[in-house]
Formats: structure tokens, C-alpha cells, sequence
């Protein structure tokens, strides 16, 4: 992100007026560039709860992205047009907020990350995944879904294609990930159209439909399972297999693409939304893990452990009675320790969010190879409440004492208050109530993990020790990310530091540093975001003293919807010298 938006953004930012006047021509602006967002993301806005392309996927094509591209520095054009001078305080913020993300997308134009369009985490390989967020509940959204699949053909060869060109000019993903999705490619090169993740849908069809109605469907789903996709996924699989992955990347650092220093350094500000150097984040990452190691050793004095905190990870990691041995009795753990919660949170907040939320397995398909969690929200019309998923593959190896930081983190009051709270702002331009910038959303997040203290939930030592672990696995995030990816650290090394300062298990830290490599920069913003946030805090409590209200200070935080750190700062600053005059 460019520091000039942050400095125009914070000269601006003042606490929005209920009444402000809107300025015509800058709302409109909003609503088109929203709309050319849904059009150009038929994905997005499914998982937004639009349900009006439902039938489409996005277009990959050269053109299409060009044509996006365009739009883009297009609307940069129209904001720019506009007299900003003249705007009310309030559209001032919501224009240098829109000015921010544009200028972010045009910047990043130059990086060409389309050329690489599938990770171990996600792509074309696991598009099934959108029935997820899908309501099946009528015949026109079983046949949009029909439409859909007949699709994917075409969604395959545009992004061969795209992997052609990446191949062509030296922009491939590291071998050392990509492995991971031949796997992948062949779990969709089913013999029986039933069970594949696309016939999902079809096997829960609402007992309303007709029998007749029902047969039609599951018959034209299975037909296109087989003629369609399934022969689609062998031709990428065998592009992928002979081709692709050979010429991926034998190095992990974003470093070592075309431009990759830059790119690496514009990462590392679009995430954490500050201008510190990758050298900066590596200091901080490595004073905080010595911080929170102290802590980790009183705790482990607390448990009447006997020996080092090297043999107390090796027991928290392997000790039979800190492991489910079934999926079943962990979905069921998490959703207990969710009910847990939920009464508590009125110790900490004033304004609770109307939006329910749930928790949900991850899918198998991903599971092996994806994060211990993650949190979906709901849809942007209140139709389809949020979800923490959960992963359920292999539970001999998630312990429950990370459940409680993990739930804290994830759901409530963490992402699902963050999402359920920006919807629910009023007087704001959607693309306010979705905005979602990483250090100020994951860094909520982390130290969401810490309210659990406030509300009384971590009475256990262990637990107590789980969110140290998961404070400490973000700290180790600034050391590895920033090492692998700017100061030439291999895998095995980030591998080594994090199994050296965490008692996460083998199976998470493998996961994690593999997830850095695929998505650098992303990591660094969860340490950074909670540092500034709690810093706030402690900045309010020590000016207001017995006046300091917890739960007004955590509603004012999350009532500015998601902004960059230094706006936040400039905001809660404005609210603090008001909290002194009253």
C-alpha cells in the first residue's frame, strides 16, 4: 500500500456523523464499481449471498482481465474527478478509503499474480467448494448449479492457459507446495459421478421436489459429471503432472520471481498496512518470541511439569489425553466450547452483532492440506449466517488445548463479531461493509485469543498455555515469513524455528510454513495488527484509569468497520480525548 493514501486517509479520518450529507456522484461510483466487482467475481458474489450469477464462473481469459485491469485504473480516473475538498468528513474517509484500495489494485497490476492461478490451497481443483455457501433450495438453483458445472471445461482451459504463460515468463508457485495438488487434480477424476463433490447438492434435493423433478436432476448432474468434468480434470491433471509441475520453481522466496524484491516488499505493506521494512518485522518477530517463551516457562512451572520446555512441547504434542481419537467427538468439542463462549461475551461487549454463526466441518477434499480453521462469513443480506470450519482430518493431531484460543480466534469474538459488525454498520457503502484489510481484521483476531482472559474462560493452565502457543505461532510468523522470503531461509529452517518455539504438531507447522510460501506477506499481519491494537488499549486504560470502559473501547474499535492501522490509531486517539472531556 502506498504511504501517501495512508497519510491522506489519516488527515481525514474523524468519527463519522450520523447525518452526514452524501455526496451523488461519489455513491454512485461505490455502487457501480460494486456491481462490476459481482459481475467480474461470479464467486463472489455467491459467497455474498447475490444470488443473480449463480450459473457463472469468473472469466480467466487475457481479455477479461485486461478489461478488468482497465476498470480498475478507470475508476481511480473517476475518483480522482471528484472535488474531495467539498465532501462531507465522512465521505472524505469512505473516498480515501476507496482511493486506498484502488491505488493497492493498480500497483498490483504490475505483479501479474494471475499467471499463477492455483495453490495448495485453492484453484480450480477445489471449485467444487462454492456449494458451501450455496442455498439448494429451489429447482432454479439447482439448475444455475447444472449451468455452473457445465462451465468448468472452460474454467480448466483458462487457467492452463494462464499456466502456460506463467511457465513461458519465469511466474511459477515453489515445487515444494505444489506437489501437494496432484492429489488434488486426481481426487476429481472420479469413476462414480456420485461422488464427486460437484453431485453433492443432489444428494440433499428438498423432499418438496417431485420424484420425476428429482431423478431429472441427479441424472443431468451425473451425465455432466462424467462427459464433462471429470475428462476436463484428466486434461489438467495431465498438463499439471508432465508439464506444469516440472517447471515450477525449485526455490521457496517470493524474492526470486520477476521483480520479486519489490513484490515482497509490497506485500509486506498491503498486509500490514504500515511501512515497515522486512528487516523491522524480523526484529519484532524475534523479540516477541522471546517474550512469550518466558511466559510459556511459568506456565509450564504452573502444570508441575518436570523438564525443559523443549520435553513440555514434546508432551503437549504427543500425550494421549490432550488428543480426540474421533472426528466426530472434535466437531462436537468445538461446538461445546462455542456454546461456552457465547455467554461470557456481554462481560466485554455493549453492542453484540444480530448475525448468527456456526461451525461446520472443513471438506474432506482440502482438509489434508489446509489450516486448523477458518471462518466464512454470512452473506452480505443476513441470508446465510457466518461459519467457523473446523478441521476434523486426523484428530490425534489437533489437541484441545488450542481449541479455546483457536474458537476465540475464529468465531466469537473474533472474525464472525469483525464481519457481523461491518455489515451491520449503517450509513455505509457496501464496499465499506465488506472491506477487509488483513492486519486490522486478523490482528482483531489475535487478540480476541487474549479477551478470553477477560471474560474468565482460561481457568486451565493449558489452555492458558494454548494461547500462548497460538500468540507465539503469530511472532514466529514474522520470523520464518520474513526469513524465507526476504533473508534466503530454506523450508526446513522455517520448519526447525517453529517446532523450536511452539508445541503446535508436526502436522500444523508443515501446513503453516507451506502456507507462507504459497501466500507470502499474509502472515505478517496478524502479530503487527494485534501489537497496535492492544497498544491502544493499554494507551486507554493508562490516560482513563478508573474511567477506562472496557466494552466501550472494544465497541468503538469495531464499530469503524476495517481500516488500515494508522487509521485506527488516528480514530481511537480522537476517541479517547473525547472519553476525557466527559
Amino acid at each position: 500500500m502506498r504511504i501517501l493514501a495512508i497519510a491522506l486517509m489519516l488527515a481525514a479520518f474523524i468519527p463519522a456523523l450520523p447525518a452526514a450529507e452524501k455526496n451523488p456522484e461519489l455513491h454512485r461510483l461505490f455502487a457501480e464499481e460494486w456491481e462490476r466487482g459481482l459481475q467480474e467475481s461470479p464467486e463472489n458474489a455467491s459467497y455474498n449471498g447475490d444470488t443473480r450469477f449463480n450459473d457463472l464462473w469468473s472469466d480467466l481469459s487475457f481479455a477479461a482481465i485486461a478489461k478488468s485491469e482497465q476498470g480498475d485504473r478507470n475508476a481511480l480516473q473517476r475518483l480522482h474527478a471528484i472535488n474531495r475538498v467539498s465532501l462531507s468528513a465522512q465521505d472524505q474517509l469512505h473516498y480515501d478509503t476507496f482511493e486506498w484500495q484502488l491505488k493497492q489494485k493498480v500497483e498490483r497490476q504490475q505483479f501479474r499474480e494471475y499467471l499463477m492461478p492455483m495453490t495448495h490451497q485453492g484453484g480450480v481443483q477445489t471449485a467444487d467448494g462454492i456449494t458451501e455457501v450455496l442455498a439448494f433450495d429451489t429447482e432454479a438453483a439447482y439448475r444455475d448449479w447444472l449451468k455452473r458445472m457445465q462451465g468448468v471445461p472452460k474454467l480448466i482451459d483458462q487457467t492452463i492457459d494462464l499456466m502456460k504463460e506463467g511457465v513461458r515468463t519465469g511466474r511459477t508457485p515453489p515445487r515444494a507446495i505444489m506437489t501437494r495438488v496432484t492429489a488434488q487434480i486426481a481426487g476429481q477424476q472420479v469413476t462414480d459421478p456420485e461422488k464427486s463433490g460437484f453431485y453433492a447438492p443432489f444428494k440433499r434435493i428438498p423432499a418438496s421436489f417431485s420424484p420425476e423433478l428429482r431423478s431429472s436432476l441427479q441424472a443431468e448432474a451425473r451425465r455432466i459429471i462424467a462427459n464433462a468434468i471429470v475428462p476436463a480434470y484428466a486434461k489438467l491433471g495431465a498438463y499439471f503432472n508432465n508439464e506444469y509441475l516440472p517447471a515450477t520453481r525449485e526455490t521457496i522466496a517470493a524474492a526470486n520471481l520477476p521483480d520479486g524484491k519489490s513484490y515482497y516488499d509490497f506485500l509486506a505493506r498491503y498486509y500490514t498496512t504500515t511501512g515497515l521494512s522486512a528487516d523491522a518485522i524480523h526484529a519484532i518477530g524475534l523479540s516477541e518470541v522471546a517474550r512469550i517463551r518466558a511466559q510459556m516457562e511459568t506456565v509450564k512451572t504452573e502444570t508441575g511439569f518436570q523438564g525443559t520446555l523443549s520435553e513440555f512441547f514434546t508432551f503437549l504434542r504427543t500425550d494421549p489425553r490432550f488428543f480426540y481419537t474421533d472426528s466426530h467427538d472434535l466437531l462436537e468439542g468445538y461446538q461445546a466450547l462455542s456454546k461456552r463462549i457465547d455467554p461470557e461475551l456481554v462481560k466485554v461487549f455493549g453492542v453484540l452483532p444480530r448475525m448468527t454463526y456456526g461451525v461446520r466441518a472443513i471438506p474432506d477434499s482440502i482438509a489434508p492440506d489446509t489450516t486448523t480453521a477458518y471462518y466464512q462469513p454470512g452473506a452480505t443480506d443476513g441470508s446465510r449466517a457466518g461459519f467457523y470450519y473446523v478441521n476434523l482430518y486426523k484428530p490425534q493431531v489437533r489437541p484441545k488445548w488450542e481449541m479455546l484460543a483457536l474458537s476465540l480466534h475464529e468465531a466469537v469474538p473474533g472474525h464472525h463479531f469483525q464481519f457481523a459488525r461491518g455489515l451491520e454498520l449503517p450509513e455505509m457503502p457496501m464496499f465499506r461493509r465488506t472491506a477487509y484489510f488483513v492486519a486490522y481484521g486478523e490482528g482483531w483476531g489475535l487478540y480476541a485469543e487474549q479477551l478470553g482472559y477477560d471474560m474468565g474462560l482460561y481457568s486451565d493452565p493449558y489452555d492458558r498455555m494454548g494461547q500462548l502457543t497460538y500468540e507465539m505461532w503469530r511472532a514466529v510468523r514474522l520470523v520464518v515469513d520474513t526469513g524465507m522470503h526476504a533473508k534466503g531461509w530454506t523450508r526446513q529452517q522455517a520448519i526447525d524455528f517453529f517446532k523450536a518455539n511452539a508445541p503446535k504438531t508436526d502436522q500444523d507447522i508443515v501446513n503453516e510454513i507451506d502456507r507462507y510460501i504459497g501466500t507470502p506477506g499474509q502472515a505478517l499481519a496478524y502479530k503487527i495488527g494485534q501489537l497496535k491494537i492492544s497498544e491502544l488499549r493499554a494507551r486507554a486504560e493508562k490516560t482513563l484509569g478508573s474511567r477506562f470502559n472496557l466494552r466501550a473501547f472494544h465497541d468503538e474499535v469495531l464499530g469503524t468497520g476495517s481500516i488500515p492501522l494508522d487509521a485506527l490509531e488516528k480514530h481511537m486517539g480522537a476517541w479517547l480525548a473525547k472519553q476525557q472531556t466527559q
